[in-house]
This record gives C-alpha cells, sequence and structure tokens, in this order.
C-alpha cells in the first residue's frame, strides 16, 4: 500500500501536470510568441556556450506556430556561436554592461573567472577535453563564492558574495591598468596560466553566506547584498568596510535575491525563502529597529530565487525590475511558476495575490533564473532544471539576452504585442543573465 508522504507527492505530481496541460492549450492565447529550447541531457562537460536567437514578432508567428512546440527538442531559433569549456559547473554569468563581450562566471570555488568571449576559441564540448582558460581571475574569497555575483551599471567593478560571509569588491581597471598599453600586455591576456586580480575592498557584515549582491544604479560606490542570516545590507566604499545600514530579520527566512530599482533608486526589492517577496524604501527601511517593508507579495509556494523588476525573482540570484515600467517586477521559483506584478496596482490587505498582473505555468520543475531584454520591449527568457519531467538532464547552462540565466534544459522567452517583424538577438548559454549581443 503507498505510505501518506508517497500518496502526496504523488498527487503532487499529477496536480503539475494538470497545470502544465492547461497551460500548453492556453499559450497561444497568452503569448504574441515563444519557444522553448532543450539545451543538454547532462553527457556534455561544463560548458559556456554563445548563441544568437530569432524572435518572431507578433502578427508573423501564428496560433499554429504556438501550440506545436515540442519542449523536448531543439528549437530552431536558438543557433549556437561558440562554446568554452568552463572549468567547473556554472552557477551565475553576469555582463560588463560597458562591454557586452566580457562577462564573469561564478563556479564552486572562491574565484570568479572574467572572459573575453571574443577573444576566447571555441571548443568542441568533448568530455575529457582541457577547459578553457579565463582570461583573468579575481581572488579575495576564502571560502566558495557559488551565487552572490554583479557588475556595476557605471564603471567597471566586480561585485561578490560567499560561503565566508564577505562581500568582495574589484575593479578590472586596475587590472587593465596594470598591463599598460603595450602590445605585449594586451597579448598577454590569454595565457596557460590565467592572471589573478586582487579585490579593492573586502566588506564584513553578515553572520552566514551572502547569497545575492546588487549595485545601485546610479553609483558605483553603494551596493546592497543579502544572505542566509535574514539581513539586508546597505554598503557605501566611501564609508568604510562596515556596513551603513544592516536590516534584521528582512525576512522570516534566508534571503535569496535583491535588486535595486534601475528608475527608482530609493526602491529594493528582495526575495526569500519564506516564499515571499518584499518591497523595501531605502530612506525607510525599519521603523522601531524592526524590519519595514513597504509591500509585501506572496503567490508563490516555495522559496524564491530570482527577482526582477522588470527584472526577476526566484533562485538565489534572480533579478526582480521590469525595464520598460518602473513598477512591474517578476518573480520565479521553485514551485515552477514565473510571476509578474506590478505594485501601483496593489490594493486591499491580502499579501498573496495583490498586484500579480500573470503567471507563466510553462515550466514543469525549477526555475533557476530569468531575465528581462532590455532592448526587446516586455520580452523575458527563463530557464528550468526539468529533471522530473521525461526531458530530464544535470547541467546548468545560461541563457543571455540582455543578462545570463542559468537554465538547465528548457528555454521559454515570450513577449507581447508591441513588437513587429523579426529580430536577431543573441543569448549566451551557460550563465544567469539575458541581453543581445551586439
Amino acid at each position: 500500500m503507498m505510505e501518506r508522504g508517497e500518496a502526496s507527492i504523488a498527487l503532487a505530481a499529477l496536480c503539475k501536470d494538470m497545470v502544465y496541460e492547461n497551460w500548453k492549450t492556453c499559450s497561444p492565447s497568452l503569448y504574441d510568441w515563444f519557444t522553448s529550447h532543450k539545451l543538454t541531457d547532462g553527457s556534455v562537460p561544463n560548458t559556456l556556450i554563445i548563441t544568437n536567437c530569432d524572435i518572431v514578432r507578433p502578427r508573423v508567428a501564428t496560433a499554429d506556430d504556438i501550440s506545436q512546440f515540442n519542449e523536448e527538442e531543439q528549437s530552431p531559433f536558438v543557433k549556437r556561436y561558440k562554446t568554452l569549456l568552463h572549468p567547473g559547473e556554472v552557477n551565475k554569468i553576469k555582463e560588463l554592461p560597458q562591454n557586452s563581450k566580457i562577462v564573469a562566471t561564478h563556479t564552486d570555488s572562491p574565484d570568479v573567472f572574467i572572459w573575453d568571449l571574443e577573444a576566447q576559441p571555441n571548443r568542441d564540448p568533448v568530455n575529457g577535453a582541457a577547459e578553457s582558460c579565463p582570461d583573468l581571475i579575481l581572488t579575495g574569497h576564502r571560502e566558495n563564492a557559488e551565487f552572490a555575483l554583479a557588475m556595476c551599471p557605471t564603471e567597471p567593478f566586480v561585485l561578490s558574495g560567499g560561503q565566508d560571509k564577505s562581500v568582495v569588491l574589484w575593479s578590472i581597471q586596475d587590472y587593465i591598468t596594470s598591463l599598460g598599453s603595450t602590445e605585449s600586455g594586451r597579448s598577454s591576456l590569454i595565457t596557460k596560466d590565467s592572471p589573478k586580480l586582487v579585490p579593492r575592498g573586502v566588506f564584513e557584515g553578515h553572520d552566514a553566506t551572502v547569497e545575492d549582491v546588487q549595485f545601485c544604479p546610479s553609483s558605483a560606490q553603494e551596493f546592497c547584498s543579502v544572505g542566509d542570516d535574514s539581513c539586508l545590507i546597505l554598503w557605501d566604499v566611501r564609508s568604510g568596510n562596515a556596513p551603513v545600514v544592516k536590516v534584521e530579520k528582512a525576512h522570516d527566512d534566508d534571503l535569496h535575491c535583491v535588486d535595486w530599482n534601475a528608475q527608482d533608486v530609493n526602491l529594493i526589492l528582495t526575495g526569500s525563502a519564506d516564499h515571499t517577496v518584499r518591497l523595501f524604501d531605502r530612506r525607510n527601511l525599519t521603523a522601531g529597529g524592526v524590519a519595514s517593508p513597504i509591500l509585501k507579495f506572496g503567490a508563490h509556494t516555495a522559496p524564491l530565487y530570482s527577482i526582477q523588476a522588470k527584472l526577476n525573482c526566484y533562485s538565489p540570484n534572480a533579478y526582480f525590475w521590469c525595464p520598460d515600467k518602473a513598477s512591474v517586477f517578476g518573480t520565479a521559483a521553485d514551485d515552477g511558476f514565473l510571476n509578474i506584478w506590478d505594485h501601483d496596482t496593489v490594493v486591499g490587505n491580502n499579501e498573496n495575490a495583490r498586484g500579480l498582473l500573470f503567471t507563466h505555468a510553462g515550466h514543469r520543475d525549477r526555475i533557476m533564473d530569468f531575465h528581462w531584454n532590455p532592448d526587446e520591449p516586455w520580452t523575458l527568457a527563463s530557464i528550468s532544471h526539468d529533471v522530473s519531467s521525461t526531458i530530464g538532464g544535470d547541467y546548468l547552462l545560461y541563457v543571455v539576452l540582455q543578462y545570463c540565466f542559468v537554465i538547465n534544459l528548457l528555454i521559454l522567452l515570450w513577449m507581447d504585442v508591441r513588437v513587429s517583424e523579426i529580430g536577431r538577438v543573441g543569448v549566451l548559454i551557460c550563465g544567469s543573465d539575458e541581453r543581445r549581443i551586439r
């Protein structure tokens, strides 16, 4: 006889399959266009993949095209351009805003790897092949730094957090300056032994693993971090290495992700293992010594790891805020749903549903990451780890349209009616964001 616990798991799996089948039936009415792409079955080494993605725009894609996709096949719209063999699995990838050909990656080590995608040679993803050599290695963490990673929008700065409870800051410009302007200096970027760069600063204030970091959109000197100590911390390099503001118990459980609103720098979003998203105003983070969020959002049934306003939300590193409207953000979680919210529409006191605009139910398993595309209005990419479905798989891959996404096997892109014709977008697979490659 089936035990009660086994029966509950079987019932949950059946409900998830029913939700997915209902979503698939309704999908032609929900989206102007989307595509799904099976990345890998786990039989290849750890890879960083650069691709191009053709986006079919409204009035070109038909309802039949949308409804007849096969999630077990690779999409004809996603075309591989270059492959790197990454030293270790890719947990997170971020693109340097000042140069889209430069990306940083996190793996299961204390170091951050910097890659020049244009200079790196293309590699065949064959087991046993030698790994690609990073163009630069950022040192400074004492223990593994696996997820918390950010690039500064105004300066070539890199920010990281790790299991050593610290936040570490580097300037890529420091390395470029040390090379000088000689031809030999430039050619030394690719060597058998990658050059290393020490940090500009190490910031201590968390009491547990730092899960996510984010720069202030308007200042290279200010940034924030969240961690497993349930704290949200604001930092300012000009004030030294100690926290400027520390919000204790910002959530009721570990904090996994944070995002700063680029259109209103007073607004910060946080996502947590307590299944909720909270909106803070940095001018009034606490009241009577207690965390004082402006709003709480809670429609997920599992921990969040990514947020982005018309950024994102779910895994330990996702963005919240949308680039097309300042009040819109997205969240993704272990429950397999990607929710789109608008805090301007909030009415009433029911925090579980207020502000929810749309739920994407096209993933069968936990969503690893997602990101808004800043160049194509209302366009997103999301990545899931669909090991429990028939397509299976192990490897985390990332897709880049604007930033990079942690993607395992399935990429789903969708967009609304405000775009026309066919557009080509560069995609980098094996990271944690999405970004157009110019």
